[in-house]
């Protein structure tokens, strides 16, 4: 929305994959107890920028506005890269872990997101201050009046992915992220109850 000027087009194209019944991460095998492993974000990644767009104005003077906070212009922070986690997950893959369901944290942020991987019967609690969350997070919060429960349904808040694995995986899963170039964080855990997401 607000984006498209009339008589613009946007090209877009997608991949198809195939892969062995087996190997299929559908989150049947989640259960109390396992670990959630989160790994950080970049910023705002390429989802919410309506709502981006609405606290800040999209001008060249806003858009290089140097904050002391971001450690650059706002314009520069925006448009960091996307973090993308194929090598992560690969390398969490090759290193024996069997991944029990994995949610790529985009539009809809946590409350979206983390539900798709969850079987019924169980919920996935997230622990706020388990890991960093980038200062962009709290310069939008602040500027847009925005509600905490809005941030967590909008934005990534600091995570691009979030796997759950069996506790007795968790080191090795920290280790493979690691070793694939992203920070891994442990940022909850599954606990019997309604399918959803707490954060606390």
């Amino acid at each position: 929305p607000g984006l498209m000027p009339e008589n613009d087009y946007d090209l877009a194209g997608f991949a198809v994959g195939v892969v062995d019944k087996k190997d299929i991460i559908n989150g049947e095998d989640i259960k109390a107890g396992d670990v959630l492993i989160g790994m950080a974000s970049s910023g705002v990644h390429s989802n919410g920028f309506s709502l981006v767009r609405k606290v800040f104005e999209m001008t060249k003077e806003s858009l290089d506005t140097y904050y002391e906070e971001l450690g650059g212009t706002l314009g520069e922070t925006l448009i960091t890269p996307t973090r993308i986690y194929v090598k992560a997950l690969k390398s969490i893959k090759e290193s024996g872990v069997r991944i029990k369901g994995c949610s790529h944290i985009t539009g809809g942020g946590f409350y979206e997101n983390i539900p798709r991987m969850l079987p019924e019967g169980v919920n996935a609690v997230i622990e706020k201050d388990s890991y960093e969350i980038p200062p962009v997070f709290g310069l939008l919060a602040r500027k847009g009046q925005i509600t905490e429960e809005m941030m967590y349904n909008t934005f990534n808040m600091g995570l691009g992915m979030v796997v759950a694995v069996d506790p007795s995986d968790a080191d090795r899963t920290m280790e493979a992220v690691r070793a694939a170039g992203e920070q891994p964080y442990v940022v909850g855990r599954i606990e019997a109850g309604e399918k959803g997401v707490t954060l606390c």
